[in-house]
């Protein structure tokens, strides 16, 4: 049973006058690709507090979508794990879902046998 993972960036707010991202919003999604309808999100919003004059800031025009997934990445961060570790720790959690809806999904049948 292949499954499929998407990490997307539904949105984000801004300050205007800085660039300074202040919101992220988020989601991660596992479907599976043999049953459409057996999927499990994860979403959140990630609050931040820009400072335009630290040396790593990044201004919202200047973004690229990995600087903000890695943003995610790392605030999903639990005790001393890495990043890719909270990464692939929020995606197993999904895909046990979706796991256990087909398998819930594939042990049921419906209808009459007339």
């Amino acid at each position: 049973m292949a499954q499929t993972t998407t990490w997307k960036v539904n949105d984000m707010v801004r300050d205007a006058s800085t660039g300074g991202v202040n919101n992220i919003y988020w989601e991660c999604r596992v479907t599976d690709n043999d049953n459409a309808d057996c999927n499990a999100v994860e979403g959140g919003k990630l609050r931040l507090t820009p400072d335009a004059s630290a040396s790593d800031f990044i201004a919202y025009a200047s973004l690229k979508e990995s600087d903000v997934l890695g943003w995610i990445y790392n605030s999903l961060i639990e005790g001393d794990e890495t990043a890719a570790k909270a990464k692939a720790r929020i995606e197993k959690v999904r895909q046990d879902k979706v796991t256990a809806q087909v398998a819930r999904k594939t042990a049921e049948a419906s209808g009459m046998p007339w």
